[in-house]
């Protein structure tokens, strides 16, 4: 996204002429630097015997440039509101420390009380610090998730149609679910429980080639169908009144052409703007090669949220009781995180492995929608791709 790529180069620029120990940058610097050195020996148990730098990717899963960027994003407002928050010893939090505590809440899942003891504070203070944190980010990190102007949409594409050949993709979509702990007695609790027979909320993302998320939905109960989130999302609305997905239409063959449009497994309904594969078994061997192209095309999607769980625990074990208005905001803000890691080109990500398992123990939907004029551009697609070069 232009803006938010500009704003990266930005925040690089300042933190590489702190580096440098520019005149108005070198006394944060020193700040910076004294408050990791003074931050590490208060903590109990989580490092490593390794160097500093590791360190500290050790602790937070990310760099220290991407921390420095978190901090100066939420920093004017944790000054403003800064709270009565302190140490065991009556030292209060700095913004680094606040930030610090709510960054390890969210990546290692670990509980309020291993935390506080970790750090050297009370449970409640890591609770009430991890939500302040998530409630600034939220406002001031939510232009790291935008659909893209088009010429990054333009760019996109091109990814996209290297990856497998696909012309003019914007996106890859795809669902997956939330665990939550609930009190089975509960009936107000029946609602969440979904086909499995747990309790979950669905994240419903759209994602580019980089497997960042251009869309997101989050908040609904577990037991609905990926076609009736779809349906219910904004971003549905917005493709139906024309908003989204109507840029430029491509040639294909024999005089057809296809425009802006996303793709998904079968559980989404085939739409002009949503392709699906082909269903069931003995297909044709062009349509078996289309599935094929198709499958790892929208690999992406399947690894940037099998990334986002893995890499904030806090929403890929069993969230104990969660409160249901708190959850899609705490999942919202590992979004943004997930974003600004990869806008940051974060070396950190790179460590980490590149499954596609992020819904272990959910069977495959299948919807049984399928739009006629959508099933002819299906086919005109699999004619287009069976003229490229061999897989």
């Amino acid at each position: 996204m232009g803006p938010v790529k500009r704003r990266r180069r930005t925040t690089e620029k300042k933190i590489i002429e702190q580096q440098n120990g520019s005149a108005s940058g070198s006394s944060d610097k020193e700040e910076t630097v004294d408050w990791w050195v003074d931050f590490s020996k208060r903590i109990h148990g989580l490092l490593s015997p390794s160097k500093e730098l590791d360190r500290f990717e050790s602790i937070f899963k990310i760099s220290r440039k991407t921390f420095d960027y978190i901090c100066s994003l939420v920093k004017e407002d944790i000054m403003a509101k800064p709270g009565n928050y302190s140490y065991s010893n009556g030292r209060p939090l700095a913004v680094n420390d606040q930030v610090a505590i709510a960054l390890r809440r969210l990546s290692s899942g670990d509980s309020l009380l291993n935390i506080g003891d970790a750090f050297g504070v009370s449970h409640s203070a890591v609770s009430q610090v991890t939500w302040r944190f998530v409630e600034i980010m939220e406002e001031r990190g939510l232009h790291h998730i935008q659909w893209p102007k088009e010429a990054e949409m333009t760019e996109i594409k091109s990814k996209f149609e290297k990856i497998r050949g696909f012309p003019n993709c914007c996106g890859a979509i795809d669902t997956t679910h939330i665990a939550m702990c609930l009190p089975m007695a509960d009936p107000a609790t029946k609602v969440w429980c979904d086909r499995e027979k747990n309790h979950s909320m669905l994240l419903q993302a759209i994602v580019d080639p980089n497997m960042k998320f251009l869309d997101i939905v989050t908040g609904w109960p577990g037991k609905m169908s990926d076609s009736s989130v779809l349906e219910s999302s904004s971003f549905f609305h917005l493709v139906e009144k024309g908003e989204r997905l109507g840029g430029k239409k491509m040639d294909l063959c024999h005089g057809s052409e296809v425009g802006e449009y996303i793709i998904g497994d079968s559980g989404f309904p085939l739409l002009p703007w949503l392709i699906t594969p082909y269903p069931g078994k003995d297909l044709q061997e062009s349509k078996v090669e289309f599935n094929k192209r198709h499958f790892a095309t929208r690999m992406v999607s399947q690894r940037a949220l099998t990334r986002l769980k893995e890499m904030w625990k806090i929403i890929h074990g069993v969230m104990w009781r969660p409160d249901k208005h708190k959850l899609p905001r705490i999942v919202l803000v590992c979004c943004l995180l997930h974003n600004i890691v990869i806008e940051m080109e974060d070396d950190v990500q790179d460590e980490m492995s590149l499954s596609y398992h992020h819904d272990s123990g959910y069977r495959q939907q299948v919807s049984e929608s399928i739009d006629k004029s959508a099933s002819a551009l299906r086919d005109n697609l699999s004619l287009y791709l069976s003229g490229k070069q061999p897989s």
